[in-house]
């Protein structure tokens, strides 16, 4: 907690003259694309940027921060015994890089108004199925990587496909052989198991709060929609299905809407070193 926030916490007490407060733990040093593991005394009500936050039955809470957020996180929490506590935490502005990517089919770079029409119907399937706020907290298992192999893409990185400017790149891109299997990051409910024009086989899988796993151009998938999978399960193979040079997984992270960076979670979600 930073200074400030410590401030604050105890201007709030003290003016409401009401007992100890209860307790708000938040790391320090987050970063645009953090998706952040936090805590409150079990019971307690909890607003991030004045938008209600699922709390578990002990205390732990999650959010997400944005590429592009450019203001200072303001998390309120409100105790079981009337008291409050409002802590304002900086946000550090990263740099992205730039990739560029040649050699792409015309029509996965520029589409036309058909296939365009599939894009966003199917841009509001993985929307939908990352949009459950599902009470369960199976986040809490922690996450691990789902495929091992060499980073060759990372999260914010502004993408140039075929001399066209595209979409930032929301995920890590992971090379691997075709064929080799991909794992559970974390215990989830399958909320999308389909093939998609751009990212081939995808699947989504919802680890309550908010929070799901994306994975994307996989050659096969094993798993079907509303499938309960354990960490570490197999759910699929590495491919190169959809818009993609080359075999290799696209992982990615979510809170809701918000994008965040896969390796930056692992940070906060790690249960134990599972990357070399």
């Amino acid at each position: 907690m930073n200074k400030l926030a410590v401030i604050s916490t105890l201007i709030t007490c003290l003016h409401l003259n009401i007992g100890l407060c209860g307790d708000l733990t938040v790391p320090s040093g987050l970063q645009q694309g953090d998706l952040v593991l936090a805590t409150v005394t079990p019971g307690s009500r909890v607003t991030v940027d004045q938008r209600e936050i699922l709390v578990d039955k002990d205390g732990y809470f999650a959010f997400g921060i944005g590429r592009n957020y450019s203001q200072d996180v303001a998390i309120k929490a409100w105790f079981t015994d009337g008291t409050n506590s409002f802590q304002t935490h900086p946000v550090f502005q990263r740099k992205y890089g730039e990739q560029h990517i040649e050699g792409l089919p015309k029509r996965m770079v520029t589409p036309d108004q058909k296939l365009a029409k599939r894009i966003t119907q199917e841009a509001k399937l993985v929307r939908d199925a990352r949009s459950r706020a599902t009470p369960k907290n199976f986040f809490r298992s922690g996450l691990i990587w789902p495929v091992e192999g060499e980073v060759t893409g990372v999260f914010g990185t502004r993408r140039i496909l075929n001399g066209e400017v595209r979409s930032p790149h929301y995920g890590i891109d992971i090379a691997a052989s075709e064929g080799t299997a991909v794992l559970a990051s974390a215990d989830g409910i399958v909320r999308l198991s389909a093939e998609l024009y751009l990212s081939g086989n995808t699947t989504v899988l919802d680890h309550g709060h908010g929070i799901s796993s994306t994975y994307l151009h996989m050659k096969t998938i094993l798993v079907a929609q509303n499938d309960f999978v354990k960490q570490g399960e197999v759910i699929g193979y590495v491919g190169s299905t959809g818009r993609s040079t080359g075999a290799h997984l696209d992982w990615r992270i979510n809170w809701f809407e918000v994008r965040v960076d896969p390796e930056r979670a692992l940070a906060f979600f790690s249960t134990g070193p599972k990357k070399h």
